[in-house]
């Protein structure tokens, strides 16, 4: 006699999970084999609890005692834990935790979820649209390898001052400030010179 099979099971997502350490020993990259959100602009940082008001998944991963931070873009989730406890434990609980969460097709956001990095402002200056551009296209990809994000703030013409939102995992970092310096201002200064003088960071 063939065994009975639950339909429901054939139809069930299989999830993976696995996880890629950053440069923030505290922050962990939770990588899915499936997109968490319809549009890979949408960024979601989640500094505490109270601000996940509009994601699902963030409120839940608070509740746990070691979560101190949530950051959710595009198909992974950089999680950001307390001082005292360690990764090697905590690990296998959140992919535990983050593969039953997916599979049973839960909510990440409430609605559509919020759009972050807005599209390109057509009231944008020359100058603006290309930083816009020199962020997407050589910074951005290489941030999010690291777990974190870049976004555009604002420019001023007049002391050559780029400010950038830092988030995920770049956020409190002790290696954002030489990665700002080193590669983000270093590279912005040469492909702009006499426009962008300087680059600091809002939210790290």
């Amino acid at each position: 006699m063939k065994p009975a099979y639950n339909v429901d099971n054939l139809y069930k997502k299989l999830i993976n999970i696995y996880t890629e350490a950053v440069p923030n020993p505290n922050a962990m990259k939770f990588v899915a084999n499936t997109m968490l959100v319809a549009n890979e602009d949408i960024v979601k940082d989640y500094p505490d609890a109270a601000s996940a008001t509009d994601s699902p998944l963030a409120q839940e991963l608070f509740k746990f005692p070691f979560v101190q931070r949530v950051f959710i873009a595009s198909n992974f989730v950089t999680i950001t834990k307390d001082e005292a406890s360690d990764w090697a434990e905590q690990i296998p609980v959140m992919r535990h935790f983050l593969k039953n969460y997916l599979e049973e097709d839960s909510p990440i956001f409430e609605g559509e979820g919020a759009e972050d990095n807005p599209a390109a402002n057509p009231n944008d200056s020359e100058a603006v649209k290309k930083i816009k551009g020199i962020l997407d296209e050589y910074i951005r990809p290489a941030v999010e390898m690291d777990g974190g994000h870049i976004m555009f703030h604002s420019f001023d013409p007049e002391t050559g001052m780029v400010k950038v939102l830092l988030q995920g995992s770049c956020s409190g970092c002790p290696s954002s400030t030489i990665t700002l310096k080193a590669g983000i201002e270093n590279l912005l200064t040469r492909m702009m010179p006499g426009e962008v003088k300087s680059v600091v960071a809002e939210g790290v």
